[in-house]
């Protein structure tokens, strides 16, 4: 958008949203990749989207990163690294009999949940997993066991879903939904299936959780409009603008400060802005600056997140730089 003269009332508010921006997943697969360029040299292949941000994925290809779809499109003895969003075993088979270099930046909460998958699928159970079916995380988790995973993607499908044996089901979630986003879903197959078993610990990631529950707190404080940097493919950032939406406010998806719509701004006395957790934290700093240039009074967390969660890195990478 330009900006053109400001639509905007005189008291009206910018409020910087904390935590936003990366999780300590995509900030592992992130730092992997960069490291793996530093100390290999370009090109470095991965295998899918990094992470889930076009704008990130731009600015490492710029680097010498390749992107490609499938490992059976990488040179034979090549470096191959894998997203954050994991990956069935048969993509580890591939890259094994093409004689890969392997680098897994899979993070380690989407690791945990395969884990639950292969135990629950060992023990002879039915595993429901609550999630999207077409997405990346989603694929590489049902892999981990095919014959025995059912995708349930909402209420409608957990009243209708059926098992083998109800007294042997497991239930195991994507990680990017949120305790909202499953609550519904959990409660319908826990009265369906009384003998299901759940993970130890919830299956949802932290900074999920904890991203949407600041814009419910935003909104709270009387954001009337909620802007989410992050990239239309980015699970975590839709659902954020659906909890602005759910909680009462106006609220949009936007990939950079130029997907702003300047009606969106008409009347609007306090704008919450936050960022999905694969969104980089300059996205969000250029959308700050232009709302300011068009009279919103900055407020709020300039610091996007302290929420001391770090993973290591993978062990190829930890001696680089």
């Amino acid at each position: 958008m330009s900006d053109a003269a400001s639509p905007t009332p005189p008291s009206a508010a910018l409020d910087l949203v904390a935590p936003r921006g990366y999780c300590a997943g995509v900030d592992r697969a992130i730092e992997t990749v960069e490291r793996a360029l530093d100390e290999l040299g370009p090109p470095v292949y991965v295998r899918g989207e990094i992470v889930h941000n076009r704008h990130v994925v731009d600015t490492l290809a710029e680097r010498g990163a390749v992107f490609v779809p499938t490992e059976l499109e990488v040179p034979e003895g090549a470096t191959i690294i894998l997203s954050a969003h994991g990956v069935a075993p048969e993509v580890y088979d591939n890259c094994r009999d093409r004689g890969l270099r392997v680098i897994d930046a899979t993070c380690p909460l989407v690791s945990k949940v395969h884990a639950e998958v292969r135990r629950f699928a060992s023990r002879g159970a039915t595993v429901l997993l609550v999630g999207h079916a077409d997405h990346d995380e989603v694929i590489g988790t049902r892999g981990e066991a095919a014959d025995r995973v059912i995708v349930v993607e909402d209420a409608d499908q957990a009243r209708t879903v059926e098992v083998p044996d109800p007294l042997r089901v497991a239930l195991t979630t994507q990680t990017t939904l949120s305790l909202d986003d499953t609550a519904e879903i959990v409660r319908i197959l826990r009265e369906r299936f009384p003998a299901l078993e759940l993970p130890p610990k919830s299956d949802i990631c932290y900074a999920t959780q904890n991203r949407q529950d600041a814009v419910k707190s935003a909104v709270g404080m009387g954001a009337d409009l909620v802007l989410v940097v992050g990239s239309q493919n980015s699970s975590n950032s839709n659902r954020m603008v659906e909890v602005g939406q759910a909680s009462g406010a106006e609220a949009h998806l936007i990939e950079n400060a130029a997907a702003v719509d300047p009606s969106w701004l008409d009347g609007k006395r306090r704008v919450a802005l936050t960022a999905g957790a694969s969104a980089p934290e300059v996205l969000v700093r250029e959308v700050a600056e232009m709302l300011e240039r068009l009279g919103f009074d900055r407020t709020g967390a300039e610091l996007p997140s302290a929420e001391g969660v770090v993973f290591a890195l993978p062990r190829e990478v930890r001696a680089a730089r």
